[in-house]
């Protein structure tokens, strides 16, 4: 079963002409995900299992800022889903997530990136829901259509 989405998230989509079994490839292996994934920030590990580790880093004020956790779901050609915390000094008090969900729909499929569980941030939440909202966009999506329709 996946990751319940709450109330406060990001969310990007994108639809692709391939089934999801052809799109899921894409996220078989460190190298594949690497290719669509590895754009605007830097991504370190993706361990494709339940436990394994997924960490990224992006450079904010000149300095790079490591962030990731531990994948909670890995379920073919549905969902992956991680958990997104800062390393000190950055650190929320909770994790955030992450869940991609692949969709069948009209012989394609419908991906979906959320970025989600602010409200577990209390009364930072907003303001870090805002931030994130502002600065996300699809091309990681773009990416990983491009290379699934070639």
């Amino acid at each position: 079963m996946g990751v319940a989405i709450g109330s406060l998230f990001v969310r990007r989509s994108i639809f692709i002409k391939a089934t999801p079994d052809r799109v899921w490839k894409e996220f078989e292996s460190f190298d594949r995900i690497q290719t669509w994934l590895n754009l605007g920030h830097k991504l370190h590990s993706f361990d494709t299992k339940v436990g394994g580790k997924v960490q990224l880093s992006v450079e904010i004020d000149g300095e790079e800022r490591f962030y990731g956790g531990s994948v909670l779901v890995f379920e073919p050609e549905r969902e992956v889903s991680f958990e997104s915390q800062w390393q000190e000094p950055y650190a929320w008090p909770v994790p955030t997530l992450w869940t991609i969900r692949l969709t069948a729909m009209y012989g394609g499929t419908h991906v979906e990136i959320f970025h989600h569980g602010f409200e577990r941030l209390g009364a930072d939440a907003a303001d870090n829901l805002e931030g994130y909202e502002q600065g996300w966009d699809v091309k990681h999506l773009k990416a990983l259509r491009e290379i699934v329709e070639r």
